[in-house]
């Protein structure tokens, strides 16, 4: 156990009301390798964002004093932190809220501890391991230009620089990866999600949506009505 504690360095935020489900989790966590901080309301956790920036979140959507979601969503305007909510809010309407506000994983109460370890291990190592293999010059679609620069995670569009989560900045990652090749909703999920369920394609939809927001009028990402997306972006020495 001493060699997964020296392995495993993240730091892991709970915020989660109910004590018996926290501290349950907190110390499943614990014994799997990682530092945990655990709390009880919003407050708390805002403050402890504000010197220090975890691994990951695990968030509860209903708290005492606020809601999960809108949490998130100022969060993420400020950090691209990896999130999972933990929430007994089941409905396909809330999981989809929670994948367009950024999260890169929902599990629904009740559920397994050693699934929801599982998944904090997937989302981490997706996280860490984001490896681009793209060339470090500018990419083209009309008169707009996209600088994509893995090794600092930053990413320029007509001179603005544009913030992802960290979901949608793998999912560009991916069609970027394979620029100008069809790419189906389910290729998306298991690529960048690790799991495939047919009900989640609209997951994609959503994130697809906020990048384009994000990417502004460039035609970037081109739909394949009823398959999937294409990357259109193409690098100079193309044109």
């Amino acid at each position: 156990m001493t060699d997964k504690k020296q392995e495993n360095t993240e730091l892991i935020y709970i915020v989660e009301d109910h004590e018996v489900i926290r501290e349950g989790v907190r110390q499943y966590l614990e014994l799997s390798g990682y530092a945990v901080r655990g709390f009880a309301n919003l407050k708390s956790a805002r403050e402890a964002f504000a010197t220090q920036t975890p691994s990951l979140l695990i968030q509860d959507v209903m708290l005492p004093d606020g809601d999960g979601f809108a949490f998130v969503k100022q969060l993420k305007e400020k950090t691209d932190c990896p999130v999972i909510f933990m929430t007994a809010r089941t409905e396909e309407s809330d999981r989809i809220l929670g994948f367009e506000l950024g999260a890169d994983d929902y599990i629904s109460k009740p559920f397994s501890p050693k699934e929801l370890v599982l998944r904090v291990q997937a989302v981490l190592r997706r996280y860490r391991n984001g490896s681009y293999e793209i060339s470090d010059g500018l990419l083209y679609v009309g008169e707009h230009w996209m600088s994509f620069d893995e090794q600092d995670h930053r990413l320029v569009v007509d001179d603005g620089e544009i913030v992802l989560t960290a979901a949608e900045w793998r999912i560009l990652e991916y069609l970027v990866q394979n620029s100008h090749h069809l790419v189906s909703r389910s290729q998306i999920l298991e690529e960048c999600f690790d799991y495939s369920v047919e009900s989640y394609e609209r997951v994609v939809d959503t994130h697809i949506k906020n990048i384009r927001s994000k990417l502004g009028d460039g035609p970037w990402i081109e739909t394949v009505r009823g398959y999937g997306y294409r990357f259109i972006g193409h690098e100079k020495e193309r044109t």
